[in-house]
């Protein structure tokens, strides 16, 4: 699954990364900038996502709006979060392998 991460995330990108890799996922980080180019670079990273993650904390309105919208018009699933450290995130992950396994389990 790619996950694409919007915030908060340029020092540690590294680590949720290999976290995300951990649970057979991918990580890709934007840094939710908007201005010139950025809002299409945000806009691309969600067409690619299989899950999008928004923290509010660390993003303005406009890039939070551009992700809810996006997410919602292309029917990807849409995360927002007011922060999510480490362990938020490897929690997560755990409910994502979780409810994989669920859906799996009741195609077959």
């Amino acid at each position: 699954m790619k996950v694409v991460w919007i915030g908060g995330m340029t020092r540690s990108a590294e680590q949720y990364a290999r976290e995300a890799a951990r649970f057979g996922h991918h990580l890709e980080a934007h840094d939710g900038t908007v201005g010139g180019r950025g809002s299409g670079t945000l806009r691309t990273a969600i067409q690619r996502a299989d899950l999008v993650i928004a923290l509010t904390e660390v993003n303005s309105h406009g890039a939070v709006g551009i992700a809810r919208k996006e997410a919602r018009e292309l029917d990807k699933p849409f995360v927002l979060l007011r922060r999510c450290g480490l362990a938020r995130f490897r929690a997560l992950l755990e409910s994502l392998a979780g409810s994989e396994k669920h859906e799996r389990r009741r195609v077959a």
